[in-house]
């Protein structure tokens, strides 16, 4: 990602109210990407002075809430700005003006990252060494299919090694990791589960969004750390998260329980009734 032919890139880390808890720019750094990390912060983060002493202020950046709260369906009528989807939606601009080609759009709690695969019928997982080079084929998978943006897996999405012990490579979906190209841009939509509105709102529009599950991320426990998003979870939980996706695609989204020992209410996607089908020429009418 640091030759001078490459395209430019940067990776931004969204971040609020914790600069001393930002483990991603050490795992990131950590897996061996070598390539230009920025800190996005936002005006009313009451430690901003924090994340300029541990970064620098050439490394952190200061989104306005109010100048790109407008721009946007956030989903409802509240009148506060505690939403990591300011910054999303914000980044585009930065990248735009620091001239890049392509950015990666992280979280600020993730722990590690690993290639996934299977021999044998048997999963397995290695750390991942080499981040530029896993970069370098992100991007060009996002080129030769035309995706808005492509994403690494979660946990969750390898229990039991499901998809890829069925050779399932991909999922029609994009969450924490957003690489995406600069001038390829879109609107992340609502306050609360804004990854989930967006990939589905926009998907029901006929633009791709893929994860990619030979490569994982792993994040700190949900609502652990302090800071971020997690005041705002504990306060509304999970129901309401979820229902921001029915607003925003009822055709296609409703809320039921996880299917857990522990159930809670959940998203579930009806993707026959979110993504447009693409039909055989065989059914096209003979002119």
């Amino acid at each position: 990602m640091t030759a001078s032919d490459a395209p430019k890139f940067a990776a931004f880390i969204l971040s609020h109210g914790r600069p001393n808890s930002v483990h991603t720019f050490d795992t990131l750094r950590a897996a061996g990407y070598t390539g230009d990390i920025f800190v996005i912060i936002d005006n009313e983060d009451k430690t901003a002075q924090d994340y300029y002493k541990r970064f620098g202020k050439d490394r952190v950046i200061c989104v306005d809430l109010d100048a790109i709260a407008d721009t946007f369906d956030i989903g409802d009528s509240q009148q506060h700005h505690n939403s990591v989807v300011y910054k999303r939606n914000a980044a585009f601009d930065i990248a735009r003006n620091l001239r890049l080609d392509y950015f990666l759009q992280l979280d600020d709690d993730y722990k590690s990252w690993s290639h996934r695969w299977v021999t044998d019928d048997q999963c397995h997982t290695a750390s991942i060494k080499s981040m530029n080079e896993v970069l370098e084929a992100m991007i060009t998978f996002l080129d030769d299919s035309g995706a808005a943006a492509v994403a690494m897996s979660q946990g969750g999405d390898h229990l039991g090694g499901t998809y890829l012990k069925r050779r399932k490579m991909l999922l029609r979906k994009a969450m924490n990791t957003w690489l995406v190209k600069t001038d390829r841009q879109f609107q992340f939509v609502g306050r609360l589960n804004d990854d989930v509105n967006t990939y589905v709102t926009h998907t029901s529009r006929g633009l791709l969004f893929f994860t990619i599950l030979a490569l994982d991320v792993t994040q700190m426990q949900t609502q652990q750390e302090k800071g971020g998003m997690t005041e705002l979870y504990l306060n509304t939980g999970t129901y309401t998260k979820s229902f921001y996706t029915v607003m925003m695609s009822p055709s296609c989204v409703r809320v039921e329980p996880m299917k857990t020992t522990r159930p809670r209410m959940h998203h579930n996607i009806r993707w026959n009734n979110c993504a447009p089908k693409i039909i055989s020429d065989k059914h096209r009418k003979p002119r």
